[in-house]
């Protein structure tokens, strides 16, 4: 992680982090509603269509109903304890992904609280699904939000990768690879968890 982005750690809590022209990543909507609307809009002025919010302790469907009901809203709330995310959640994620896409000119935000594990999880199983190879879903996430742990990749992989019948072989081949991916690519997950919560 680049030194710019280790002091200013907490600015990339809500950020609007594009990963591809129909993928966006960030953290959740601010508590206060007047900054919730504001960051709203924010979203919807980056082209944002459908969200897809994956936080097990909270929804924001009632104040986005409520707001924007234009925007489809799709809960798959889950934990984030950094243990195991299961096949189910994903496959959930990966139908609401097709159901946004079926929209021409969606444009996907998949947030969970801060944007590190959850978020970049999903976002990461989306690009799988869509035919990238693990390594440059990585990159690209990474590339678009410095502070992406992605901790449940490997999840991910498992889940996408059984969903299209890849073989056992090709799933540990691309276990591997992305287990040498994240010793090569390592963050202080810790230490960007804890700017947030001391700015929030």
């Amino acid at each position: 992680m680049s030194g710019l982005v280790t002091r200013d750690i907490a600015s990339w809590h809500r950020r609007v982090c594009p990963v591809t022209d129909w993928l966006l990543i960030s953290g959740d909507l601010p508590p206060s509603p007047h900054e919730a609307v504001v960051k709203l809009g924010e979203w919807m002025n980056a082209g944002v269509t459908d969200i897809v919010d994956v936080r097990g302790e909270w929804s924001d469907e009632k104040f986005v109903n409520e707001q924007a009901p234009q925007l489809r809203y799709h809960y798959l709330g889950t934990h984030d304890d950094g243990t195991t995310q299961e096949d189910a959640w994903y496959l959930d994620g990966l139908a609401a992904l097709k159901s946004a896409r079926s929209h021409s000119g969606a444009v996907v935000m998949v947030h969970c609280h801060m944007g590190v594990n959850r978020g970049p999880s999903m976002a990461f199983a989306f690009l799988l699904d869509q035919g990238w190879a693990p390594i440059d879903a990585l990159n690209a996430i990474r590339a678009a939000r410095p502070i992406a742990g992605v901790i449940y990749a490997h999840d991910a992989i498992r889940a996408v990768g059984r969903m299209q019948g890849k073989d056992e072989v090709t799933l540990a081949h691309e276990h591997q690879s992305v287990e040498k991916w994240f010793d090569e690519n390592q963050i202080d997950i810790a230490t960007i968890i804890r700017r947030i919560r001391s700015a929030t």
